[in-house]
């Protein structure tokens, strides 16, 4: 009797920011293990736990295979014929009766890990025609993509540690030891902080718990929630006060020094140091030691980025990077110099035909904000999306443009934005709904047809947006692992099948020749009257691998269709098996900006303007008095999002939604490990959570993680539901943002406890 083969396979990990390769043994169409890959060239052979899970989530029961159409309030199987006439039957009349804007798209989390998706997206949007576009961005990191674009000229150019030669690393509300980093591809934290500590490095961390990371460290500093902009600014004033300011060699290429230098004068460490928690000798000594360090980085992430003064704290920590000379330098803060897909390494449209490449670099069109508002609250578009904060009140409000239907692109916002319960309510009451997910869960629940997405060893995969924030260059492809349903089309053709309805082509729509069309109008826009030969270069490739070898070979590394032969294109990336090193961060400045100066763009207007809401809370007496509770969020390497609790390697062992209350507030409450606590937020929302008594929190401060609270009526996740946990979000208030950016403010929010 004749064994069936194993067969190995090299695969990138979708399942969080640090891209890990594996290895994945496969016979007879089973998973049989998988490890870390020795040999890529990015991750090493480090993997966490959540890759080894995908076995769980390809095999999981819960995991939808066929389409539902909800029939007399139940979802009952369709085919996928079936549900594209349901979509276009309901779809188009809404569209009809009530215009482009009635449609709203959501976007979560997976997409970033799906090129399919990532890559069609535009494509679905500019079919519809709709603004109200609202993603997961603006949960969690679009302060930072605004001070990009504001500093540096493109909301993705992202500095990122260069930690394998930094000697100085200051963390602020991150922690990558959970994360393996987040706007920061970097895999083996841990084994990357060890080495810095073994070199005579420091490692810094700050965050009102005592996180795996700060464990790590060589020191860890409690600091109030919300209190980072007044460290932040008590630390820049420092370094002017104590003329510990050296831009190096970014001296020529930084603008508004000065106004940043008047902008700081009322922020001493004296005047801040009550407002964050951290002694003004502290302040000082972090800020010299920051100066002093040969090579030093900043970094914040989620604890700087959800709260009032998103914007503010992103911008500061690269104000410090820049002041201290330790932007754009080895060992400092450092661009990703992607292969494809970043808009920083593409030939400058915006410089003039007669000026020459010195004159040029650097400049470009910058950004533009507010193009257009949301309806209700007048919030500004940012970066082509609005806040998920104003998603609720765009399909409660009647009149002209309230939204009427959705689409909701595997995102969950029942759970992860504020106030879920009010966006299941408005969810019931729209005409129609359509969800694409690989879960029946708290968010799909509400929707009229669910197509269900691919597991991920099924699709074939290019990093699109992370090479750009990645702690080394590099390029790796993964091919599909196992074989799709023969009935389920690939995720980017159900966008263009979706596109096709929305411009009247129907749901029978050739959606190759459609694709075709599309890809030429993009060509002829970078390569005139050359598309059609570089159209058949690409031949015979469709969808998002023709694609991919198109900015491939257009991008810093490629071959230019044959005229730079030893360059990279898609053929040769998928030949490496671990990947292509293209080696450590190098110096990208000035070339890697796009503002319309061509310089650091170091005072922004936004951002100064913006210091006088700091200015009138130093100014507020009643700020003042003793300080209330506040709420947190964490995250658990094994649950780094909702849906990641149907997996049982990943939900085994201790409960993890617990609410971290100190010794001393636990014993003022009379709370102990294993009681219940209730949490009252002051828009009158409240959960009832499990305590675990921990002094790594630090006094008046409360944790509790994100993306739990699977107790929602009709959803199906049955391995989640055994410990549903409550929704940290339930607490937040939707009117409560960071008023630049419209990111909402997920953090340091005040909340009653009381023993249940």
């Amino acid at each position: 009797m004749t064994s069936t083969p194993t067969i190995t396979h090299h695969r990138i990990c979708p399942l969080c920011e640090a891209c890990c390769g594996l290895e994945i043994k496969v016979s007879g169409g089973q998973v049989q293990s998988i490890r870390g890959h020795d040999a890529d060239v990015f991750s090493a052979g480090y993997l966490c736990p959540k890759g080894v899970a995908l076995k769980d989530l390809h095999e999981d029961p819960d995991r939808l295979r066929t389409p539902l159409i909800k029939r007399n309030g139940r979802f009952v199987e369709a085919t996928w014929e079936e549900a594209f006439d349901e979509i276009e039957a309901r779809l188009l009349p809404v569209i009809k009766q009530h215009g482009n804007d009635a449609v709203a798209i959501t976007v979560g989390n997976p997409p970033a890990h799906k090129m399919g998706l990532l890559l069609y997206l535009p494509k679905l949007m500019k079919a519809f025609g709709t603004r109200n576009l609202f993603t997961a961005s603006t949960l969690d990191q679009m302060p930072k993509q605004l001070s990009n674009g504001l500093m540096f000229g493109h909301w993705l150019t992202m500095g990122v540690p260069d930690i394998v030669r930094c000697d100085h690393l200051l963390i602020l509300g991150a922690n990558p030891m959970a994360s393996n980093g987040s706007l920061w591809t970097v895999p083996d934290f841990r084994g990357k902080a060890k080495a810095l500590r073994a070199r005579g490095g420091k490692l810094v961390v700050i965050d009102p718990r005592r996180t795996e990371t700060a464990e790590l460290a060589d020191a860890h500093h409690f600091i109030r929630p919300g209190g980072d902009v007044f460290l932040l600014l008590g630390m820049v004033h420092t370094l002017f006060d104590e003329g510990l300011v050296k831009l190096d060699r970014l001296a020529s290429l930084v603008a508004g020094l000065e106004d940043v230098r008047a902008a700081v004068q009322p922020f001493a460490p004296e005047k801040m140091a009550a407002r964050c928690g951290i002694s003004a000798d502290a302040i000082r000594t972090l800020a010299r030691e920051l100066a002093q360090a040969p090579r030093a980085a900043v970094y914040g992430r989620m604890g700087t980025s959800v709260q009032a003064y998103g914007t503010l704290c992103a911008w500061l920590i690269d104000v410090l990077n820049v002041l201290t000379g330790n932007l754009d330098r080895a060992g400092g803060v450092m661009f990703a110099k992607a292969a494809a897909f970043s808009a920083n390494t593409a030939a400058n449209t915006a410089a003039k035909p007669a000026a020459t490449a010195a004159d040029t670099a650097g400049k470009g069109r910058g950004i533009t904000t507010g193009r257009w508002k949301s309806r209700v609250s007048g919030a500004p578009e940012i970066f082509g999306e609005l806040p998920m904060n104003c998603l609720a009140e765009e399909m409660e409000t009647p009149g002209p443009g309230q939204v009427k239907a959705l689409i909701s692109l595997a995102s969950n916002p029942v759970l992860s934005a504020p106030n879920g319960a009010r966006l299941s309510a408005a969810f019931e009451k729209l005409d129609f709904m359509l969800s694409m997910d690989i879960y029946l869960n708290e968010t799909s629940r509400h929707a009229d047809v669910i197509l269900p997405g691919m597991s991920p060893l099924e699709d074939s995969h290019y990093d699109v947006p992370f090479p750009q924030f990645s702690f080394r260059n590099h390029a790796r492809y993964s091919p599909a692992v196992l074989s799709a349903s023969a009935s389920q089309a690939p995720e980017w053709q159900t966008l263009l099948r979706l596109a096709a309805i929305a411009q009247g082509l129907g749901a029978k729509a050739d959606v190759l020749a459609l694709d075709d069309a599309m890809l030429k109008d993009d060509l002829r826009k970078l390569h005139g009257a050359e598309a059609e030969v570089v159209m058949a270069a690409l031949a015979p490739r469709t969808g998002p691998d023709r694609r991919v070898d198109w900015a491939l070979r257009t991008g810093p590394y490629g071959d230019d269709f044959g005229k730079r032969p030893d360059g990279l294109t898609l053929d040769k990336v998928m030949a490496a098996t671990g990947g292509i090193d293209l080696g450590e961060l190098q110096p990208r400045l000035p070339q890697a900006l796009r503002t319309p100066s061509g310089l650091i763009e170091l005072a922004p207007p936004m951002l100064i303007d913006d210091l006088q809401r700091v200015h009138a809370s130093l100014n507020d007496s009643r700020l003042e008095a003793t300080a209330p509770m506040v709420v947190i969020g964490r995250r658990d390497v094994r649950s780094n999002n909702s849906w990641m609790h149907n997996l049982p390697l990943l939900a085994k062992g201790p409960f993890r939604c617990t609410a971290l209350v100190n010794s001393a507030d636990a014993n003022r409450l009379g709370l102990t490990t294993g009681s219940m606590a209730t949490l009252t937020s002051t828009a009158g929302h409240t959960v009832t959570a499990e305590v675990e008594v921990s002094d790594t929190v630090m006094p008046g401060v409360i944790s509790l993680p994100h993306g739990w609270g699977h107790d929602a009526p009709g959803a199906q996740l049955n391995v989640a539901a055994l410990r549903p946990g409550v929704n940290l979000n339930v607490l937040m208030d939707e009117r409560q943002t960071d008023p630049l950016s419209g990111n909402a403010v997920l953090s340091g929010v005040e909340v009653i406890l009381s023993a249940a």
